[in-house]
Order: structure tokens, then C-alpha cells, then sequence
């Protein structure tokens, strides 16, 4: 029987360093619906604080959004030092295409900015679903987004 498990891996270079990134991505609770209100209409906290490892988020999506509109995800693991964080999806529109959906966010200093990167591995609900690439542009546009966020802020 043909796997329906796969990976996505995208790198992006930003201008703004590493650590006011990393707490941008961190803070994205706050941020993310009152910096890009077209992609994200409301982030709620709903267990723990939102960055620590067991904090739930429910993310409801703008208009703008492809396919998703709700998702609810959990914080898995958390790597300060190393700017690190993994999160998986667990409720929402997403797991209607994917049995399971996880990501890890990793950035590091590279020159006066920083490498983004952004991990995905998923499990298909079945062979017809195509790759989340619309998930991995969505992420690579947020990071762009962040990016300029974060520099002029």
C-alpha cells in the first residue's frame, strides 16, 4: 500500500535579526491578526500562555486564506536557545485533507539577518490530496510579512 506520509521544507532569508524575529514568531499570538489582518482575523489562547509547550491556539483565518479557515493547534516542543519551535495541528479544516500535520520553525543568524526555516511532515487522508504547497507559500509570505514587521517596528 502506497505511504500517503510526506515532508515540506521551505528556507527563507530575512533581513532582521535572528532574536527580534524569533520573539516577532513568538509574540505571534499579538501580533500576527493586528500586523497582516488579511490573513489572520483572530488568534485565542486556549490552554497555557500560547508559547510554552501544551499551550493550544485556535487561529481563524481571513478571507484571504487558502483552504483553511479554522485550525487549532498544539505546541509540542520549545528550543529557545536554538530558536526552535514545534507545533502540530490538531482540529480545524486542515485535517480534512491531512490525517496529521506537523511543523517545526527554526531561525538562526545568518549575517545581520536570519535563515527562517520551516518544516512541515503530514500524512495525506488519501492518495488524491496534493501537497500543502499553498501552506508553505502561505508561510513563506508571513515570514516576508514578519520580516518587514519587524524592521520597522
Amino acid at each position: 500500500m502506497a505511504s500517503n506520509g510526506g515532508k515540506l521544507e521551505v528556507e527563507i532569508e530575512v533581513k532582521s535579526p535572528s532574536q527580534k524575529f524569533w520573539e516577532g514568531l513568538r509574540d505571534s499570538t499579538t501580533i500576527f491578526p493586528k500586523a497582516f489582518p488579511h490573513d489572520y482575523k483572530s488568534i485565542d489562547v486556549l490552554e497555557g500562555d500560547g508559547k510554552a509547550v501544551g499551550s493550544v491556539r485556535l487561529i481563524t483565518y481571513s478571507e484571504g486564506s487558502p483552504i483553511v479557515k479554522v485550525s487549532k493547534e498544539t505546541i509540542d516542543a520549545v528550543d529557545e536557545a536554538n530558536k526552535s519551535v514545534a507545533y502540530k495541528v490538531i482540529d480545524g479544516d486542515l485535517l480534512k485533507y491531512y490525517k496529521s500535520f506537523k511543523c517545526i520553525l527554526t531561525v538562526t543568524p545568518k549575517g545581520d539577518g536570519s535563515l527562517v526555516k520551516w518544516s512541515s511532515v503530514f500524512e495525506k487522508a488519501h492518495e488524491q490530496i496534493p501537497d500543502p504547497s499553498l501552506i508553505k507559500d502561505f508561510a513563506v509570505k508571513n515570514f516576508q510579512e514578519l520580516d518587514a514587521y519587524v524592521l520597522a517596528n
